[in-house]
């Protein structure tokens, strides 16, 4: 009887133990966190500007090319071997020329968004942070990169967050047009 007693107490410290060190867990969507913060309207506006003038510079190397290549069509019988040879490696180095354009266009586009969305992200971070610290949360998983394979219930901080978010000051995005930062205004006054 003794070392039934002694067994159950033991357990009962134990769980006693366990309730103490739990650990509190909470969740956001990462995605619709930053979806909700100014900084990533501005810096859309930016990458779509310079997508924008890389799409420009692409059209007109097209434009030259195509220019070209009609130019050849409309005078390729009047050519003699070594004019046709000479047009012809032109418009495939100009071709070529676009191609890696169009490649390196791409990654610099990758890079230039990734520039401007890492002071967006450093901002989320630090206000997920803050709120963990006053709520005391011990993790925070992020339901947006999909990455949780089970999990119990948790709480939803993202509302928390954004809360947090509207009392710092905006991001600096590169690239932007240096303004005066606006508050965010929050919710319209005046109604019920």
């Amino acid at each position: 009887m003794k070392t039934t007693m002694k067994k159950a107490a033991l357990v009962f410290f134990a769980v006693a133990a366990f309730m103490a060190n739990a650990q509190k867990v909470a969740h956001l969507h990462l995605d619709s966190l930053s979806n909700l913060m100014p900084e990533t309207k501005t810096a859309k506006g930016v990458a779509e500007a310079y997508f924008n003038d890389l799409k420009k510079t692409v059209s007109s190397m097209e434009e030259e090319f195509q220019k070209k290549y009609n130019d050849y069509l409309q005078n390729e019988a009047t050519m003699n071997d070594l004019v046709k040879k000479t047009k012809q490696d032109e418009l495939q180095s100009l071709q070529t020329r676009i191609q890696d354009f169009n490649q390196q266009a791409q990654a610099d586009y990758q890079k230039k968004s990734a520039e401007l969305t890492a002071p967006i992200m450093e901002k989320a971070k630090k206000a997920i942070e803050a709120v963990a610290k006053e709520n005391g949360y011990k993790y925070v998983l992020d339901t947006s990169a999909g990455n949780v394979l089970y999990s119990e219930a948790s709480e939803d901080i993202l509302l928390t967050v954004k809360k947090k978010l509207d009392s710092m000051p905006l991001a600096n995005i590169p690239g932007a047009n240096p303004e005066k930062p606006k508050t965010n205004p929050g919710p319209a006054k005046g109604g019920k």
